[in-house]
């Protein structure tokens, strides 16, 4: 069977009562499905596409949470058949690409040779979720985006930020630079500027979401798990990481031994796959009062080099490295369709307040309304024991 195009697609799913149709969505709909067309056209005929061809090079579809980007490129993606499109989250991309770079220790132009291996397999690179806030990434990104599109490879992204802030206030951001201009040369840059978020549309709420209070008894929320044992150790990716209960499906940590020290997403990644349910107790306020202090040379960015010393404020709140880990352990398990439960000493609504991070934790308040929701868990229900 042939795939449906994003437009058939969208009209069936409204016509069906799925989606609700939204106006503010029509010209990214549009814009995918103009590229669609030039694709699909393109193949019949097997033609090879080249850099500078009159056809869109890609998209770059950025608004605020809940506007419906990621169904967009879902839909996109479901148009064509399986080896065409390799989408996937932006971090995932990275850790492949980090898997790859190690593979090829000690060649010449590294990520060039990824950029030619990935135009070999698949005519679209879908990335859900582009957003840069790690030095290396940004390093290794600003040459690779600029090297699939030298290889005329077609690009999709999505994001919560337009493209001029991406890694905005990021160290040595001048090298990334360059690829934000690649992707103006080489991107249709639309925005969704709706005002309706889809995730906090009529959801049927249940409860994930746990107030610590005198009213709270952790036992009734986690019964048989004895969390009064010692804690044990699991090992992911060669780093041990305390948790208090594990059976076949669930985990069960505290905030601090999962958010707080050297943990990386990549680590949120591996967990999401070999547990179906995810339990975070004690999770504090993640915001605070913003502070500023003055980089010290050398001291962020390790060999890369930081420039010169006062180079440029680095802008803080006390939580914001606990805060950064927590968004990208929402987003793992909400990308993996893992079931989450938390215990929080402050409401959601005041989990973040204040702090440099608010733009990005709003993604993860939209995330855990969602995932506290009849549909969320029946959308999961066939990953549960």
């Amino acid at each position: 069977m042939t795939p449906s195009s994003p437009l058939q697609k969208y009209q069936d799913l409204t016509a069906q009562g799925q989606v609700s149709f939204d106006e503010s969505q029509q010209q990214a709909l549009m814009a995918l499905q103009q590229l669609h067309e030039q694709t699909a056209d393109r193949l019949t005929v097997n033609r090879k596409r080249t850099r500078g061809s009159t056809s869109c090079d890609g998209l770059y579809l950025w608004g605020e949470v809940g506007r419906g980007k990621t169904f967009l490129m879902d839909i996109f993606v479901e148009s064509f058949d399986t080896d065409i499109c390799l989408r996937l989250h932006f971090h995932h991309f990275m850790r492949d690409v980090h898997s790859q770079l190690a593979q090829l220790s000690g060649s010449k132009d590294p990520l060039r040779k990824i950029a030619k291996h990935l135009k070999s397999r698949h005519e679209i690179l879908c990335f859900d979720e582009f957003f840069v806030y790690d030095i290396g990434d940004a390093m290794l990104l600003g040459r690779l985006i600029m090297y699939l599109f030298e290889q005329g490879m077609i690009v999709v992204a999505t994001s919560n930020c337009a493209p001029d802030d991406l890694y905005k206030d990021g160290l040595q951001r001048a090298s990334f630079l360059p690829a934000i201009d690649a992707i103006h040369q080489n991107m249709k840059i639309i925005e969704l500027m709706g005002t309706k978020d889809h995730r906090e549309r009529h959801l049927h709420t249940l409860q994930n979401y746990f107030l610590i209070n005198e009213d709270f008894q952790e036992t009734a929320l986690l019964p048989d798990k004895h969390l009064d044992k010692p804690p044990e150790v699991i090992e992911i990716l060669g780093r041990e990481i305390n948790y208090l209960h594990k059976d076949t499906s669930t985990i069960v940590f505290e905030f601090e031994d999962l958010c707080l020290g050297p943990r990386s997403h990549f680590d949120y990644i591996e967990i999401a796959k070999q547990f179906s349910i995810v339990y975070l107790l004690n999770v504090p306020a993640l915001g605070g009062a913003v502070y500023e202090r003055i980089k010290a040379r050398g001291t962020e960015d390790g060999s890369v080099g930081s420039g010169d010393t006062g180079e440029r404020e680095v802008m803080l709140a006390p939580m914001d490295d606990g805060a950064r880990r927590f968004i990208a352990l929402v987003d793992e398990l909400y990308d993996q369709q893992v079931a989450l439960y938390l215990t929080c000493y402050v409401s959601l609504d005041k989990l973040y307040t204040h702090g440099s991070l608010a733009f990005q934790f709003e993604r993860a308040r939209s995330r855990l309304i969602e995932m506290g929701s009849e549909e969320y868990m029946s959308q999961i229900a066939h990953k549960l024991p």
